[in-house]
């Protein structure tokens, strides 16, 4: 593990900092793998009863893949092996035995978003800033998991809402949505709360936890369980607007897409 993920054990609740603040946190596979290689397997990593997961600084608890990575990306199979590292992943976060919390301030988006609906609680600041916003920057989609999951949390026209206009769900509209179980008013006030959450937590049947977040989780999986969408992900990632959405992010400007 490297300082993009910093993590730490005290009095029963495991801290995990996605640690790139320069960058707004964006994800590196190496930070991907990190997270499920702690979330995956607490024993290993103190025993804690409860984890949190947050973002360094306040601009952000995550925006997204590191965009720069995809310059790699040639065929199908490089976009299929893509999501389903990813889906591992997420798939691990949703698994982990003990309870998990998001603490999030500012941009939660991509796959930052996808890691926070996939902690069973999300407590948020007034800065909180959620989204997919795909449509307006490389062009690609989601997962068929990950779609599933969000149809589950928010419903189906909201996601097609926030997919199709591309915004940003400011954090009163969060909450109200049932997207963040609590709000609060800045990053002091964030850490505190989660800190009081976890300690409740921590005392309660580890057992009852368990045994609530796997049954939601089968349930949600159901969902998605006979439904195939790699044919969507290739379309989207091998697109000649995916490369050009890419290209525009990285170098500032807006996307000039063709439908193709």
């Amino acid at each position: 593990m490297n300082d993009e993920i910093l993590y730490d054990v005290a009095g029963g609740v495991g801290t995990v900092t996605l640690n790139r603040p320069q960058a707004r946190n964006a994800l590196t596979f190496a930070m991907y793998e990190g997270l499920a290689e702690i979330l995956g397997n607490p024993e290993k990593h103190g025993a804690p009863k409860v984890f949190v997961v947050t973002g360094a600084g306040e601009k952000a608890f995550a925006a997204g893949t590191d965009i720069s990575q995809f310059r790699e990306f040639k065929t199908a199979e490089d976009a299929l092996a893509y999501e389903n590292r990813i889906e591992r992943v997420i798939t691990t976060i949703e698994s982990c035995p003990v309870p998990t919390i998001a603490a999030i301030a500012g941009a939660v988006t991509g796959g930052g978003a996808a890691i926070a609906c996939a902690c069973d609680l999300r407590i948020a600041t007034q800065s909180a800033r959620f989204g997919f916003p795909v449509a307006r920057t490389l062009g690609n989609c989601l997962s068929m998991a990950n779609y599933a999951r969000l149809a589950s949390l928010l419903g189906p026209a909201r996601v097609k809402d926030i997919i199709f206009t591309a915004r940003l769900v400011e954090a009163e509209e969060g909450h109200r949505i049932g997207l963040y179980n609590e709000l609060v008013a800045d990053h002091a006030a964030l850490m505190a709360r989660v800190k009081e959450l976890a300690e409740t937590i921590r005392g309660h049947a580890p057992l009852t936890m368990r045994a609530t977040k796997e049954a939601l989780r089968r349930l949600t999986a159901a969902a998605s369980a006979d439904i195939h969408g790699d044919d969507l992900v290739t379309l989207c990632y091998t697109s000649a607007d995916f490369r050009e959405g890419m290209e525009a992010f990285l170098g500032k400007r807006t996307p000039n897409w063709q439908g193709r």
